[in-house]
């Protein structure tokens, strides 16, 4: 038993993935434009500032000491080296470089001097970085350096300070005490034993202090070592252009996916063939291949190795083997909106194919609005044949309007032209054409109905009772997902059923610009312009019907019903 067509998984991570992606590069404009802005802003970047000079230099940190050989604990450890870089960017050492800089012939302010100074610190050490950036190579090694040696002399200068403040703070201890021991060494003359003990622990006292004082003048006072000079650096500073290109690109190319993004979000259009499986209801049958050179040539089935016609003759293999479609095997064909000019190709294709197959293929144009499928199909108009009698007989469509199709090398179908009706809505649902679409029943028949576009108009929703089995021909990027949405919910209504939809590629470049300027009644529909519109006759007007008799015809239209003696059926086998 043949399985019914199932829709795509929609749990395929990996799928869903690659669609989106897919979809982001739908929008190459986009791309582009974020690359090309990407490239411009770093050109404009790298070409328009001022080419800058960066010097560094690197200075160690220590503490005074009295012994700096002495084994034991390093007086280093107490520094807080996050502390010395705030100070060594401090204005303190900004105004101290600057009148370094000054009397060398470098007038700057400490604000404009501290603003190209980076301070920097590698992990777990007492090294400070001067990295200085200067318009010029000596510059940046001249202020670098200044910088550096100003933080040097800031400490040794605070270093000093704190030693003489403490000196200071032992000789105001000291000074009572030299006082009371120089009265006591005048009293000590025939007096007891108890002046010469107070007058001992002075001395003591005195000798401590004189000791604390000489420790502190014996202090190393170096502040640092300058371990790196700076030098004046050889190439600017920062990336290059290369670099910046690449980055630019990089970035642009960032930008323009972003806001692919965010078209793709608030694009209202159907993203993918997953998307409009889901948004129709329906499987995918087909995508129809574009062919340079077949803009014109309505029916593909009969050109050899055409790649258009080879897709069709699988939709149709997919259709004659779909249990939904083998039941009633009628079928209509239709498009959402707009242009009706690729479900009109792809009825005859599937007409055509399905003709292959050895079916009696019944081809009905419901387009009324606008017929022009006998006359795209046909090379040559019919020429003129007997005239029916005028009386009171029924005239109106689908009566003197049955034809035979020929395909080269495929076979023949029967053709029922639309002619314009006063009354489209009766017309469609009157009794001829319920007869007309019951031929379906026949063992070995298809009856293939083409309706105006569903959404535009209510003609294919007033034969879905009667066809059932419906294929949409669209555009992925021209329908929406509302769109598709509301077909299933109009067609499940009617009491039909969406068999499928059948995607072709649009117009293209050059076939837009030709139906552009072709006038509407001419090329604008496919038809040779070399034919007078005003030469063309109503098809199924009595008056032209026959055929024209030249030889080298290979695709024409025959009438089958133009006199009174014939019926209302024929089977296309005869003429295959």
């Amino acid at each position: 038993m043949t399985e019914p067509i199932r829709a795509l998984d929609e749990h395929d991570e990996p799928a869903l993935l690659r669609d989106q992606f897919r979809q982001l590069l739908r929008y190459r404009a986009l791309l582009v434009t974020g690359v090309v802005l990407g490239l411009v802003g770093s050109g404009w970047l790298a070409l328009s500032g001022e080419d800058t000079y960066a010097a560094t230099g690197e200075v160690s940190v220590r503490s005074a000491t009295s012994d700096p050989f002495a084994a034991g604990a390093s007086a280093d450890k107490g520094i807080n080296i996050g502390s010395e870089r705030q100070i060594a960017g401090s204005d303190a050492v900004g105004t101290i470089a600057a009148g370094s800089l000054a009397k060398h012939g470098d007038t700057v302010e400490v604000g404009t001097l501290l603003s190209g100074l980076q301070v920097t610190n590698p992990p777990n050490t007492l090294v400070l970085k001067f990295a200085y950036t200067g318009r010029t190579p000596e510059q940046a090694r001249a202020r670098a350096q200044a910088l550096a040696k100003a933080y040097l002399e800031i400490r040794r200068e605070r270093t000093e300070d704190s030693i003489d403040n403490m000196i200071d703070g032992y000789r105001t201890q000291l000074k009572p005490l030299t006082e009371q021991r120089d009265r006591l060494a005048e009293q000590e003359t025939g007096t007891g034993g108890g002046i010469t003990g107070a007058r001992a622990k002075l001395i003591v006292a005195i000798s401590g202090l004189d000791q604390k004082i000489s420790e502190l003048r014996a202090l190393d006072t170096t502040p640092g070592y300058l371990n790196k000079k700076p030098v004046a650096p050889t190439q600017p500073a920062g990336a290059g252009l290369p670099l910046l290109l690449g980055l630019g690109g990089v970035v642009g190319l960032a930008l323009g996916l972003l806001m692919s993004w965010v078209r793709l979000v608030f694009d209202p259009a159907v993203r993918s063939t997953r998307e409009l499986v889901r948004s129709l209801g329906a499987p995918l049958l087909g995508s129809l291949p574009r062919e340079r050179g077949a803009a014109r040539a309505l029916l593909a089935i009969g050109h050899p190795g055409s790649r258009l016609a080879e897709e069709y003759r699988a939709i149709a293999f997919r259709l004659a083997y779909d249990p939904s479609f083998a039941e009633r095997r009628r079928l209509l064909v239709t498009a959402p909106r707009g242009d009706n000019d690729m479900a009109r190709a792809a009825a005859a294709n599937l007409a055509a194919a399905f003709a292959e197959m050895g079916r009696d293929v019944l081809l009905v144009e419901a387009d009324l609005r606008t017929p022009s499928l006998a006359e795209d199909l046909g090379a040559v108009h019919p020429g003129r044949g007997p005239r029916r009698p005028a009386g009171n007989e029924d005239r109106t469509w689908p009566s003197d309007s049955r034809a035979n199709v020929d395909v080269p090398g495929s076979g023949a179908f029967t053709l029922v032209a639309g002619r314009p009706a006063d009354n489209v809505p009766r017309a469609l649902t009157s009794a001829p054409v319920s007869r007309l679409l019951a031929e379906g029943g026949r063992p070995g028949a298809v009856v293939i109905v083409l309706a105006p576009p569903v959404l535009s108009y209510a003609d294919a929703v007033a034969l879905v009772d009667r066809v059932e089995g419906v294929v949409i021909v669209c555009r992925p990027r021209e329908v929406h997902r509302s769109d598709l949405e509301r077909i299933r919910e109009i067609i499940g209504a009617a009491g039909g059923s969406v068999l499928g939809a059948v995607l072709h590629p649009g117009h293209g470049r050059l076939e837009r610009r030709t139906r552009a300027k072709a006038p509407e009644t001419g090329e604008r529909r496919g038809r040779p312009a070399a034919q007078n519109p005003a030469a063309r006759g109503r098809y199924g007007d009595p008056d032209m019907a026959g055929r024209t008799g030249d030889p080298a015809e290979t695709l024409g239209l025959r009438t089958v019903d133009g006199g009174p003696g014939h019926g209302d059926r024929n089977s296309a086998a005869g003429h295959r």
